[in-house]
């Protein structure tokens, strides 16, 4: 059988592995839009940085690693359409000839597109690009760019957005000695925490010398004689900056214009709707990763574009596609971030997410130290647990702590919770090890849900959802 994959990073790769693992007799042809397979988008920020010396470390295999596992590589090629009558993908190629690609099954990775706000000079006609100045930041191209830019020696940029990517790069521009400039649209950055949590990471941006700008709207960038002027609103009236170098950061949205043309059925966000085989509405048709809707385990369907996910759906997508019964078991939003010397991850809901979804919702803040007292360096991580007032049910986990605390491990401690659904006060019967140096008998991760414990304790027994006072 021939299977087609559209689409060359994390869920294609992976449907494309995993369908010649489960059938090696199977023919793979993977179109790839641009020259770059299976490179870390997510690396991009470090080799910006210089922590990743070389662009070619950015891989996660290699072109002949992909060639000698069984994949066909057709890059620099696009895929046009779908004719799903004939079982035939047309396509582009770099020189512009068109062709056609027979398939008995198709996968499609396409991923997602950088969103483009509303900013005038970013939008329309006249919109500025990179030989401006003005970059997005999502494609190894965009990558490049970016870096003749970073060649030429801005002094200055300025970043609009402050979710995880824009956080990233405000340290890797920072390192590299560019006075940063931070503009995010919401009342706190890094918006997939609650403010308390954002307002630490805002501390420490601050303390490496950015400048952090809040509940600012970017409206206008515009090129003059010495580089670009960014004017934008607040609360309190105007405001405006002269910077050498501009990133839009603000987030993406799916690419589906390949299946929607082909009559795929959307959801949330407009992503393409799958079942948990990842099979579309086209029979023979698979999708996975950023272009498709995601099933949270607690939210049912929604739209959360991720790496680690993408990788699980390419590969259910991969197996079910020559035959397989694979099934993706759903998210939980398990994400975490570093940001110079701060480390901040989430997993589950947050309290106002678990009022949505009928949940007596009570969020309890600690800080336990990261191992015991009495051996040198311990430092406390900041854990905030979400639980159901009701019936114990973990419902999520937020924690903020120095690098070296072991924040992202321990943040999934709670995601496995979470996936069993654990209650709160099951989480001190779990097995953790310890030793001095890096724990205590009672792990971090459960003397936080033991302090969940001693406030719910103290409530009545029926009581209405609120946010308890932080134990300190």
């Amino acid at each position: 059988m021939h299977l087609v994959v559209v689409g060359g990073s994390d869920a294609g790769i992976s449907a494309g592995l995993r369908a010649r693992q489960l059938d090696p007799s199977a023919e793979v042809t993977l179109v790839v839009a641009d020259a770059y397979p299976n490179f870390s988008i997510c690396g991009i920020p470090y080799y910006i940085s210089g922590d990743v010396v070389d662009w070619r470390n950015l891989a996660h295999r290699t072109r002949a690693d992909l060639e000698v596992a069984g994949l066909t590589l057709r890059l620099d090629t696009r895929a046009t359409r779908i004719d799903h009558d004939r079982r035939e993908l047309a396509v582009t190629e770099a020189d512009g000839a068109t062709a056609r690609i027979g398939y008995d099954a198709l996968v499609v990775g396409t991923g997602a597109v950088p969103v483009r706000p509303p900013i005038v000079g970013l939008t329309g006609p006249d919109a500025l690009g990179e030989t401006d100045g003005v970059h997005l930041l999502h494609t190894m191209g965009e990558t490049f760019a970016l870096q003749r830019a970073l060649a030429r020696g801005p002094a200055t940029a300025l970043i609009v957005g402050a979710g995880y990517i824009g956080l990233e790069m405000a340290e890797a521009l920072t390192a590299r000695g560019i006075r940063v400039t931070q503009v995010e649209q919401l009342p706190e950055v890094l918006p997939t925490v609650d403010p308390e949590l954002g307002a630490l990471v805002h501390d420490e941006l601050t303390r490496h010398g950015v400048d952090v700008v809040t509940g600012a709207t970017v409206t206008q960038i515009s090129r003059t004689a010495n580089g670009l002027s960014v004017a934008g609103t607040t609360s309190t009236g105007s405001i405006e900056w002269d910077v050498d170098l501009v990133l839009v950061v603000v987030g993406v949205r799916p690419d589906t214009a390949l299946l929607t043309a082909a009559g795929v059925k959307t959801g949330a966000r407009g992503a393409v709707l799958v079942d948990d085989t990842m099979a579309t509405s086209l029979p023979g048709v698979w999708a996975a990763g950023d272009c498709v809707i995601t099933h949270h385990r607690q939210l049912g369907e929604s739209y959360l574009p991720l790496g680690t996910t993408a990788h699980k759906q390419g590969r259910v997508a991969g197996a079910n596609a020559v035959g397989s019964h694979a099934r993706f078991h759903g998210s939980l939003g398990t994400q975490v971030v570093k940001v110079f010397d701060l480390v901040i991850a989430r997993t589950g809901l947050r309290d106002h997410e678990a009022q949505a979804r009928g949940h007596q919702p009570i969020t309890v803040t600690s800080s336990p130290d990261d191992h015991k007292a009495y051996y040198p360096t311990a430092y406390p991580i900041t854990i905030r647990l979400t639980g159901d007032a009701t019936t114990g049910l973990l419902l999520g986990a937020q924690l903020v702590g120095w690098l070296g605390t072991e924040v992202s491990k321990r943040v999934d401690t709670y995601a496995a919770a979470l996936h069993h659904q654990m209650t709160v006060a099951e989480i001190s019967d779990l097995d953790l090890s310890y030793t001095p140096p890096l724990g205590s008998p009672w792990d971090a991760v459960q003397l936080a849900a033991q302090a969940w414990e001693s406030q719910v304790a103290t409530l009545p027994a029926d009581p209405a959802p609120r946010r308890l006072r932080p134990v300190h």
